[in-house]
């Protein structure tokens, strides 16, 4: 009887100090390792890498275009930088942009610096959002660098509308 107790706090000991799955770190994407459906054309750039993957085929795979830029992006736990339109060669474009948790655990955050004319890169925003709940914001239009976190996918919100351009003189 002594023995069969002892085996049963023993595995009740082993089962409560595993880590639980949902704290789990989640699995950064690495050439040819398979992505969902529903991330397909979004691109990520993994840390510590030259240049972003896209799920493409249902992999991830390499991105083939020098400068890529993207509507979507998906971030995996650590913050994923990219440069904006006030730095040559960005990854993002400025505008309106949803970020949508892929877990109900995760929770999307950014933090965004602007280039500011005649100072350089100014103070940075902050942007929190709530653990499985959307978070929206508006990366600014001289975005210097932006930081994601969470397991996210962002979106621009309206990735077909047009960069607003100059205006055309009317009458001379």
């Amino acid at each position: 009887m002594l023995r069969f107790t002892a085996i049963i706090v023993v595995t009740a000991a082993t089962l409560l100090s595993r880590p639980a799955a949902a704290g789990a770190d989640p699995v950064v994407p690495q050439p040819g390792t398979p992505c969902v459906a529903d991330l397909s054309d979004a691109m990520t750039w993994p840390p510590d890498e030259q240049a972003p993957l896209v799920c493409a085929g249902h992999q991830w795979q390499p991105v083939a275009t020098p400068y890529p830029v993207s509507d979507r992006w998906v971030s995996y736990g650590p913050p994923m930088k990219l440069h904006g339109e006030g730095l040559r060669n960005s990854s993002i474009r400025s505008g309106d942009w949803i970020a949508t948790p892929l877990t109900p655990e995760s929770r999307c955050s950014a933090v965004q610096v602007a280039v500011i004319p005649g100072v350089g890169a100014g103070p940075p925003q902050s942007y929190d959002g709530v653990a499985g709940q959307p978070l929206s914001l508006q990366v600014v239009p001289k975005l210097f660098s932006i930081d994601m976190s969470g397991e996210c996918l962002w979106q621009k919100a309206d990735p077909d509308q047009p960069e607003p351009g100059p205006k055309p003189r009317s009458g001379w």
